[in-house]
Protein backbone atom coordinates (compact mmCIF):
# COMPACT_ATOMS: atom_id res chain seq x y z
CA UNK A 1 0.00 0.00 0.00
CA UNK A 2 2.86 2.38 0.78
CA UNK A 3 4.28 1.84 -2.72
CA UNK A 4 0.85 2.26 -4.33
CA UNK A 5 0.49 5.71 -2.74
CA UNK A 6 4.07 6.85 -3.16
CA UNK A 7 5.13 6.21 0.42
CA UNK A 8 1.98 7.69 1.93
CA UNK A 9 -0.29 5.80 4.29
CA UNK A 10 -3.95 5.70 3.23
CA UNK A 11 -4.73 8.04 6.13
CA UNK A 12 -2.13 10.58 4.97
CA UNK A 13 -3.30 10.36 1.36
CA UNK A 14 -6.95 10.90 2.31
CA UNK A 15 -6.06 13.85 4.53
CA UNK A 16 -3.63 15.60 2.17
CA UNK A 17 -4.68 14.73 -1.39
CA UNK A 18 -8.16 13.17 -1.65
CA UNK A 19 -10.45 15.70 -3.38
CA UNK A 20 -7.78 18.37 -2.85
CA UNK A 21 -4.83 18.08 -5.25
CA UNK A 22 -3.23 15.68 -7.77
CA UNK A 23 -0.64 13.08 -6.84
CA UNK A 24 1.84 11.48 -9.24
CA UNK A 25 3.32 8.15 -8.11
CA UNK A 26 6.16 6.68 -10.11
CA UNK A 27 6.14 2.86 -10.19
CA UNK A 28 3.06 2.53 -8.02
CA UNK A 29 2.59 -0.93 -9.60
CA UNK A 30 5.97 -2.07 -10.98
CA UNK A 31 5.75 -4.29 -14.02
CA UNK A 32 2.04 -3.58 -14.43
CA UNK A 33 0.21 -3.70 -17.73
CA UNK A 34 0.57 -7.15 -19.26
CA UNK A 35 -2.96 -8.40 -18.58
CA UNK A 36 -4.46 -6.79 -21.68
CA UNK A 37 -3.27 -5.58 -25.06
CA UNK A 38 -5.18 -4.00 -27.95
CA UNK A 39 -6.36 -7.40 -29.15
CA UNK A 40 -7.69 -8.38 -25.72
CA UNK A 41 -9.45 -5.07 -25.20
CA UNK A 42 -11.02 -5.29 -28.66
CA UNK A 43 -12.37 -8.72 -27.76
CA UNK A 44 -14.00 -7.27 -24.64
CA UNK A 45 -15.45 -4.34 -26.63
CA UNK A 46 -17.32 -6.83 -28.83
CA UNK A 47 -19.09 -8.47 -25.88
CA UNK A 48 -22.76 -7.77 -25.16
CA UNK A 49 -22.10 -7.61 -21.42
CA UNK A 50 -19.38 -4.95 -21.76
CA UNK A 51 -19.91 -1.19 -21.76
CA UNK A 52 -17.67 0.07 -24.55
CA UNK A 53 -17.16 3.34 -26.43
CA UNK A 54 -15.15 4.48 -29.40
CA UNK A 55 -14.04 8.12 -29.51
CA UNK A 56 -12.80 9.50 -32.81
CA UNK A 57 -11.65 12.88 -34.02
CA UNK A 58 -12.31 13.71 -37.64
CA UNK A 59 -11.76 17.10 -39.28
CA UNK A 60 -11.77 18.84 -35.93
CA UNK A 61 -15.01 17.15 -34.81
CA UNK A 62 -15.38 14.68 -31.97
CA UNK A 63 -17.41 11.54 -32.69
CA UNK A 64 -18.69 8.99 -30.16
CA UNK A 65 -19.95 5.46 -30.88
CA UNK A 66 -21.24 2.93 -28.34
CA UNK A 67 -20.59 -0.81 -28.48
CA UNK A 68 -20.79 -3.68 -28.72
CA UNK A 69 -18.61 -3.42 -31.82
CA UNK A 70 -17.71 -5.90 -34.52
CA UNK A 71 -14.16 -7.15 -34.60
CA UNK A 72 -13.84 -6.27 -38.26
CA UNK A 73 -14.69 -2.60 -37.60
CA UNK A 74 -12.17 -2.36 -34.75
CA UNK A 75 -9.41 -4.03 -36.77
CA UNK A 76 -10.06 -1.57 -39.62
CA UNK A 77 -9.51 1.55 -37.51
CA UNK A 78 -6.87 3.99 -38.80
CA UNK A 79 -3.40 4.42 -37.31
CA UNK A 80 -4.29 7.68 -35.53
CA UNK A 81 -7.15 9.76 -34.18
CA UNK A 82 -9.18 7.41 -31.98
CA UNK A 83 -9.49 5.85 -28.54
CA UNK A 84 -11.30 2.66 -27.48
CA UNK A 85 -12.67 2.56 -23.91
CA UNK A 86 -14.22 -0.36 -22.03
CA UNK A 87 -15.82 0.25 -18.63
CA UNK A 88 -16.42 -2.32 -15.92
CA UNK A 89 -13.43 -4.45 -16.90
CA UNK A 90 -13.32 -5.58 -13.26
CA UNK A 91 -16.54 -7.48 -14.00
CA UNK A 92 -14.98 -9.28 -16.94
CA UNK A 93 -11.49 -10.29 -15.79
CA UNK A 94 -10.78 -11.65 -12.28
CA UNK A 95 -7.34 -10.02 -11.96
CA UNK A 96 -8.91 -6.65 -12.73
CA UNK A 97 -11.36 -7.07 -9.86
CA UNK A 98 -8.42 -7.73 -7.55
CA UNK A 99 -6.76 -4.54 -8.82
CA UNK A 100 -9.89 -2.46 -8.23
CA UNK A 101 -10.04 -3.59 -4.63
CA UNK A 102 -6.48 -2.48 -3.97
CA UNK A 103 -8.26 0.85 -3.48
CA UNK A 104 -10.45 -0.34 -0.62
CA UNK A 105 -9.07 2.42 1.59
CA UNK A 106 -12.05 4.34 0.12
CA UNK A 107 -15.52 2.97 1.07
CA UNK A 108 -16.98 0.40 -1.33
CA UNK A 109 -20.06 2.62 -1.68
CA UNK A 110 -17.86 5.14 -3.52
CA UNK A 111 -15.84 2.68 -5.59
CA UNK A 112 -17.30 2.46 -9.09
CA UNK A 113 -15.37 0.51 -11.69
CA UNK A 114 -12.18 -0.05 -13.64
CA UNK A 115 -12.09 1.34 -17.17
CA UNK A 116 -9.37 0.43 -19.67
CA UNK A 117 -8.60 2.44 -22.78
CA UNK A 118 -6.38 1.90 -25.80
CA UNK A 119 -5.19 4.68 -28.10
CA UNK A 120 -2.67 4.72 -30.95
CA UNK A 121 -0.03 7.44 -31.19
CA UNK A 122 -1.57 10.87 -30.58
CA UNK A 123 -4.91 9.42 -29.52
CA UNK A 124 -7.02 10.55 -26.60
CA UNK A 125 -10.44 11.92 -25.70
CA UNK A 126 -9.48 15.58 -25.58
CA UNK A 127 -9.10 18.01 -22.67
CA UNK A 128 -11.91 17.37 -20.20
CA UNK A 129 -12.79 17.04 -16.53
CA UNK A 130 -14.52 14.35 -14.50
CA UNK A 131 -17.05 14.85 -11.73
CA UNK A 132 -15.44 12.11 -9.65
CA UNK A 133 -12.05 11.08 -8.26
CA UNK A 134 -9.91 8.96 -10.56
CA UNK A 135 -6.62 7.05 -10.42
CA UNK A 136 -5.00 6.83 -13.87
CA UNK A 137 -2.63 3.84 -14.06
CA UNK A 138 -0.37 3.49 -17.07
CA UNK A 139 -0.38 0.04 -18.65
CA UNK A 140 1.33 -0.74 -21.93
CA UNK A 141 3.18 2.11 -23.63
CA UNK A 142 3.46 5.73 -22.55
CA UNK A 143 1.02 8.63 -22.24
CA UNK A 144 1.58 12.32 -21.61
CA UNK A 145 -0.86 13.82 -19.12
CA UNK A 146 -1.43 17.56 -19.12
CA UNK A 147 -3.37 18.90 -16.13
CA UNK A 148 -4.82 22.23 -15.07
CA UNK A 149 -6.46 23.65 -11.96
CA UNK A 150 -8.39 26.16 -14.09
CA UNK A 151 -11.79 27.44 -13.00
CA UNK A 152 -13.04 27.91 -16.57
CA UNK A 153 -14.87 24.65 -17.34
CA UNK A 154 -16.82 25.92 -20.36
CA UNK A 155 -17.51 23.06 -22.76
CA UNK A 156 -17.48 22.80 -26.54
CA UNK A 157 -21.10 23.11 -27.66
CA UNK A 158 -22.58 20.13 -29.44
CA UNK A 159 -19.68 17.78 -28.65
CA UNK A 160 -20.72 14.26 -27.52
CA UNK A 161 -18.09 14.44 -24.78
CA UNK A 162 -17.35 17.08 -22.15
CA UNK A 163 -14.53 18.68 -24.14
CA UNK A 164 -13.20 21.92 -22.66
CA UNK A 165 -13.42 24.91 -24.96
CA UNK A 166 -10.30 26.46 -23.43
CA UNK A 167 -7.58 24.40 -21.79
CA UNK A 168 -4.57 25.85 -19.98
CA UNK A 169 -1.72 23.47 -19.21
CA UNK A 170 -0.27 23.97 -15.73
CA UNK A 171 1.74 20.74 -15.43
CA UNK A 172 2.70 17.89 -17.71
CA UNK A 173 4.13 14.40 -17.09
CA UNK A 174 4.92 11.36 -19.20
CA UNK A 175 3.70 8.16 -17.54
CA UNK A 176 5.34 4.80 -18.16
CA UNK A 177 4.01 1.31 -17.28
CA UNK A 178 3.27 1.12 -13.55
CA UNK A 179 3.09 4.90 -13.00
CA UNK A 180 -0.11 6.33 -11.53
CA UNK A 181 -1.73 9.77 -11.43
CA UNK A 182 -4.52 10.66 -9.00
CA UNK A 183 -6.83 13.53 -9.94
CA UNK A 184 -9.57 15.09 -7.78
CA UNK A 185 -13.02 15.89 -9.22
CA UNK A 186 -13.33 18.73 -11.73
CA UNK A 187 -9.58 18.88 -12.31
CA UNK A 188 -9.01 19.50 -16.03
CA UNK A 189 -6.75 17.01 -17.81
CA UNK A 190 -5.74 15.82 -21.26
CA UNK A 191 -4.08 12.48 -22.02
CA UNK A 192 -2.11 12.05 -25.25
CA UNK A 193 -0.80 8.64 -26.32
CA UNK A 194 2.92 8.51 -27.13
CA UNK A 195 2.76 5.51 -29.42
CA UNK A 196 0.29 2.68 -28.75
CA UNK A 197 -0.71 2.87 -25.12
CA UNK A 198 -3.25 1.65 -22.59
CA UNK A 199 -4.53 3.44 -19.49
CA UNK A 200 -6.39 1.85 -16.58
CA UNK A 201 -8.76 4.21 -14.77
CA UNK A 202 -10.08 3.48 -11.28
CA UNK A 203 -13.17 5.68 -10.91
CA UNK A 204 -15.33 6.55 -7.91
CA UNK A 205 -19.05 7.23 -8.06
CA UNK A 206 -20.38 10.56 -6.82
CA UNK A 207 -24.19 10.75 -7.08
CA UNK A 208 -25.64 14.16 -7.88
CA UNK A 209 -28.04 15.71 -5.38
CA UNK A 210 -30.88 15.78 -7.92
CA UNK A 211 -30.27 12.12 -8.77
CA UNK A 212 -30.48 11.14 -5.10
CA UNK A 213 -33.72 13.09 -4.64
CA UNK A 214 -35.29 11.57 -7.76
CA UNK A 215 -34.31 8.04 -6.79
CA UNK A 216 -35.44 8.47 -3.18
CA UNK A 217 -38.85 9.69 -4.31
CA UNK A 218 -39.09 6.65 -6.58
CA UNK A 219 -38.17 4.49 -3.58
CA UNK A 220 -40.94 6.08 -1.50
CA UNK A 221 -43.41 5.50 -4.31
CA UNK A 222 -42.54 1.80 -4.27
CA UNK A 223 -42.54 1.36 -0.49
CA UNK A 224 -45.01 3.88 0.93
CA UNK A 225 -48.60 2.79 1.57
CA UNK A 226 -51.08 5.49 2.66
CA UNK A 227 -54.70 4.65 3.35
CA UNK A 228 -57.66 6.96 2.95
CA UNK A 229 -59.53 8.72 0.15
CA UNK A 230 -60.88 12.21 -0.29
CA UNK A 231 -64.58 12.64 0.48
CA UNK A 232 -66.93 15.63 0.38
CA UNK A 233 -70.30 14.42 1.76
CA UNK A 234 -71.92 17.90 1.84
CA UNK A 235 -70.38 20.05 -0.89
CA UNK A 236 -71.74 23.47 -1.82
CA UNK A 237 -72.55 24.38 -5.35
CA UNK A 238 -69.43 26.20 -6.66
CA UNK A 239 -69.56 29.69 -8.13
CA UNK A 240 -66.73 28.65 -10.46
CA UNK A 241 -66.85 24.95 -11.35
CA UNK A 242 -63.34 25.12 -12.83
CA UNK A 243 -61.78 26.34 -9.59
CA UNK A 244 -59.93 23.78 -7.43
CA UNK A 245 -62.02 23.39 -4.27
CA UNK A 246 -60.46 24.69 -1.07
CA UNK A 247 -61.49 21.55 0.81
CA UNK A 248 -59.65 19.36 -1.71
CA UNK A 249 -56.59 21.59 -1.47
CA UNK A 250 -56.60 21.42 2.35
CA UNK A 251 -57.05 17.63 2.34
CA UNK A 252 -54.18 17.19 -0.12
CA UNK A 253 -51.94 19.47 1.95
CA UNK A 254 -52.66 17.52 5.13
CA UNK A 255 -52.14 14.19 3.35
CA UNK A 256 -48.74 15.18 1.97
CA UNK A 257 -47.67 16.57 5.32
CA UNK A 258 -48.40 13.16 6.72
CA UNK A 259 -45.70 11.58 4.57
CA UNK A 260 -42.82 10.91 6.93
CA UNK A 261 -39.48 9.16 6.66
CA UNK A 262 -36.62 8.61 9.06
CA UNK A 263 -33.01 7.53 9.04
CA UNK A 264 -33.97 3.86 8.75
CA UNK A 265 -35.87 4.62 5.53
CA UNK A 266 -32.88 6.50 4.14
CA UNK A 267 -30.52 3.64 5.05
CA UNK A 268 -32.84 1.20 3.28
CA UNK A 269 -32.96 3.40 0.18
CA UNK A 270 -29.25 4.16 0.08
CA UNK A 271 -28.22 0.54 0.59
CA UNK A 272 -30.48 -0.70 -2.19
CA UNK A 273 -29.57 2.18 -4.52
CA UNK A 274 -25.79 1.98 -4.07
CA UNK A 275 -25.64 -1.81 -4.36
CA UNK A 276 -28.05 -2.10 -7.29
CA UNK A 277 -26.22 -3.47 -10.37
CA UNK A 278 -25.99 -1.26 -13.44
CA UNK A 279 -28.54 -1.86 -16.17
CA UNK A 280 -26.18 -3.90 -18.36
CA UNK A 281 -25.00 -6.17 -15.53
CA UNK A 282 -26.51 -9.66 -15.26
CA UNK A 283 -25.55 -12.59 -13.06
CA UNK A 284 -24.96 -16.17 -14.13
CA UNK A 285 -26.51 -18.66 -11.69
CA UNK A 286 -24.86 -22.10 -11.74
CA UNK A 287 -26.40 -24.40 -14.33
CA UNK A 288 -26.43 -27.29 -11.89
CA UNK A 289 -26.33 -25.71 -8.44
CA UNK A 290 -24.93 -27.78 -5.60
CA UNK A 291 -27.34 -28.90 -2.93
CA UNK A 292 -27.00 -27.22 0.45
CA UNK A 293 -25.12 -30.24 1.78
CA UNK A 294 -22.75 -30.41 -1.19
CA UNK A 295 -22.24 -26.66 -1.07
CA UNK A 296 -21.33 -26.85 2.63
CA UNK A 297 -18.82 -29.62 1.93
CA UNK A 298 -17.25 -27.67 -0.94
CA UNK A 299 -16.83 -24.34 0.85
CA UNK A 300 -15.51 -26.12 3.96
CA UNK A 301 -12.43 -26.76 1.78
CA UNK A 302 -12.22 -23.54 -0.26
CA UNK A 303 -14.30 -20.80 1.37
CA UNK A 304 -16.40 -18.42 -0.74
CA UNK A 305 -15.79 -15.24 -2.72
CA UNK A 306 -18.15 -12.63 -4.10
CA UNK A 307 -18.73 -12.53 -7.83
CA UNK A 308 -16.85 -9.61 -9.36
CA UNK A 309 -20.18 -8.04 -10.33
CA UNK A 310 -21.57 -8.21 -6.78
CA UNK A 311 -21.78 -5.23 -4.46
CA UNK A 312 -22.36 -6.00 -0.80
CA UNK A 313 -22.80 -3.07 1.58
CA UNK A 314 -24.06 -2.86 5.13
CA UNK A 315 -25.16 -0.46 7.84
CA UNK A 316 -25.46 -1.85 11.33
CA UNK A 317 -27.18 -5.23 11.09
CA UNK A 318 -28.75 -4.57 7.67
CA UNK A 319 -26.93 -5.90 4.59
CA UNK A 320 -27.59 -5.07 0.94
CA UNK A 321 -26.51 -7.57 -1.69
CA UNK A 322 -27.04 -6.30 -5.25
CA UNK A 323 -30.07 -4.23 -4.25
CA UNK A 324 -31.58 -6.90 -2.00
CA UNK A 325 -31.96 -6.31 1.76
CA UNK A 326 -31.09 -8.85 4.48
CA UNK A 327 -31.10 -8.30 8.22
CA UNK A 328 -28.42 -10.30 10.02
CA UNK A 329 -28.81 -12.09 13.31
CA UNK A 330 -26.16 -11.34 15.98
CA UNK A 331 -24.39 -14.62 15.17
CA UNK A 332 -24.29 -13.85 11.44
CA UNK A 333 -23.16 -10.25 11.83
CA UNK A 334 -19.35 -10.65 12.13
CA UNK A 335 -19.27 -13.24 9.33
CA UNK A 336 -21.25 -11.12 6.87
CA UNK A 337 -19.23 -8.03 7.74
CA UNK A 338 -16.06 -9.93 6.94
CA UNK A 339 -17.53 -11.10 3.63
CA UNK A 340 -18.60 -7.57 2.69
CA UNK A 341 -15.28 -5.98 3.66
CA UNK A 342 -12.91 -8.61 2.24
CA UNK A 343 -15.22 -9.94 -0.50
CA UNK A 344 -14.34 -13.49 0.52
CA UNK A 345 -14.55 -15.86 3.48
CA UNK A 346 -11.95 -18.43 4.42
CA UNK A 347 -13.32 -21.89 5.34
CA UNK A 348 -12.68 -21.29 9.04
CA UNK A 349 -14.87 -18.19 8.98
CA UNK A 350 -18.06 -19.90 7.80
CA UNK A 351 -20.50 -21.04 10.47
CA UNK A 352 -23.78 -22.92 10.33
CA UNK A 353 -25.79 -19.75 11.04
CA UNK A 354 -24.86 -18.13 7.74
CA UNK A 355 -24.68 -21.23 5.53
CA UNK A 356 -28.28 -21.12 4.24
CA UNK A 357 -28.00 -17.46 3.23
CA UNK A 358 -24.70 -18.07 1.44
CA UNK A 359 -26.32 -20.93 -0.47
CA UNK A 360 -29.19 -18.64 -1.57
CA UNK A 361 -26.68 -16.08 -2.82
CA UNK A 362 -24.66 -18.82 -4.53
CA UNK A 363 -27.78 -20.07 -6.35
CA UNK A 364 -28.42 -16.50 -7.59
CA UNK A 365 -24.85 -16.19 -8.91
CA UNK A 366 -23.86 -13.54 -6.35
CA UNK A 367 -20.98 -15.57 -4.90
CA UNK A 368 -19.05 -18.75 -5.65
CA UNK A 369 -16.87 -21.31 -3.91
CA UNK A 370 -13.46 -19.65 -3.82
CA UNK A 371 -10.87 -20.67 -6.34
CA UNK A 372 -7.91 -22.53 -4.89
CA UNK A 373 -4.66 -20.69 -5.42
CA UNK A 374 -6.39 -17.37 -6.18
CA UNK A 375 -3.88 -15.00 -7.75
CA UNK A 376 -2.89 -11.88 -5.86
CA UNK A 377 -1.71 -8.50 -7.09
CA UNK A 378 2.07 -8.37 -6.67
Amino acid sequence: MARLLGGLTPEAFLAEYWQKKPLLVRQALPGFGGWLDRDGLSTLACRDDAESRLVRQRRGQWLLDHGPFSRADLDALPKRGWSLLVSGVNHLLPDCDHLLHRFDFVPHARLDDLMVSFAPDGGGVGPHFDSYDVFLIQGLGRRRWEISGQDDLTLVEGAPLRILRRFRVDQSWELEPGDMLYLPPRFAHNGIALGDCMTWSVGFRAPKAQEIIDQFLNHLQDTLEVEGMYTDPSPRRPRHPAEIPGALLDWTTDTLRGVRWGKADIVDFLGRYLSEPKAHVFFDPPRRPLSLTAFATRIARTGVELDARSQCLFRGRVFFMNGERTEASPAMLPILRRLADRRRLDPAGIGEDVLTLLHVWYAAGYLHPARIGKAAIS
